[in-house]
């Protein structure tokens, strides 16, 4: 696939990177609220957004086409010069584990050997994250900034406090931001098209157009 043309920019001069990767099936509300906090309590430079290809924990699960996700991520970033995507899940074959790309993300996006990473997750994503291909390891190669809604299950992080390394759970720890809930998931949006119904409130207006008009999870005009 060829690149986004967000990705053609240089981003050579930049110290502080957050990294987003997911499905963004389709990106919405929810997605641009993490980003949104994470740039701000973390003075992040920019936010680089990765869709997957083929996520690891999802292995049988039908996905919008490449295009489409890319297509829907540029119009939902449309303005926003701190914004960049990366397709380069896209072009590598095997699992989308977060280990590989957090390590080939640098040299494939220019960044200077100083730039610091750090890997945005939601708090839904924290569930199983002891899982994770080499979980300790994508922990050190990036900080995480964990963008934890108020009333989450405090339970989930007890469970990673004692599946993962100690030095790995306080790194997550310290990147842990909590902040009021932001009630959009992909899941609860796809189903929500599929049945034909329009959700105005939780995916950007351009995005919902572009839903509508390529007919990506069916309905649609006729």
């Amino acid at each position: 696939m060829a690149e986004s043309r967000r990705e053609a920019r240089s981003l050579a001069h930049l110290a502080r990177v957050g990294v987003y990767g997911g499905s963004f099936d389709p990106v919405h509300n929810g997605h641009l609220h993490v980003a949104r906090v994470a740039r701000e309590r973390c003075a992040l430079d920019a936010i680089l957004w990765v869709p997957a290809a083929r996520p690891p924990h999802k292995p049988h699960k039908r996905l919008a086409s490449e295009a489409d996700r890319v297509a829907m991520l540029e119009l939902a970033l449309a303005g926003d010069e701190s914004a960049w995507i990366s397709t380069l899940e896209y072009e590598r074959s095997g699992p989308s584990y977060t280990f590989d790309t957090l390590r080939e993300l640098p040299a494939r996006a220019g960044l200077r050997p100083d730039c610091q990473l750090f890997l945005l997750l939601g708090w839904d994503n924290l569930r199983g994250l002891e899982r994770w291909h080499r979980a300790a390891d994508v922990l050190a190669l990036a900080q995480p900034v964990v963008v934890w809604r108020e009333g989450g299950d405090e339970a989930v992080l007890a469970h990673l406090r004692a599946t993962l390394p100690p030095q790995a759970f306080a790194r997550l720890e310290s990147g842990l931001v909590r902040v009021s809930p932001s009630p959009e998931s992909s899941t609860d949006v796809r189903a929500r098209l599929e049945r034909g119904e329009w959700p105005v409130e939780a995916v950007p207006a351009a995005v919902l157009e572009y839903i509508r008009s390529q007919r990506v999870y069916g309905g649609g005009d006729e």
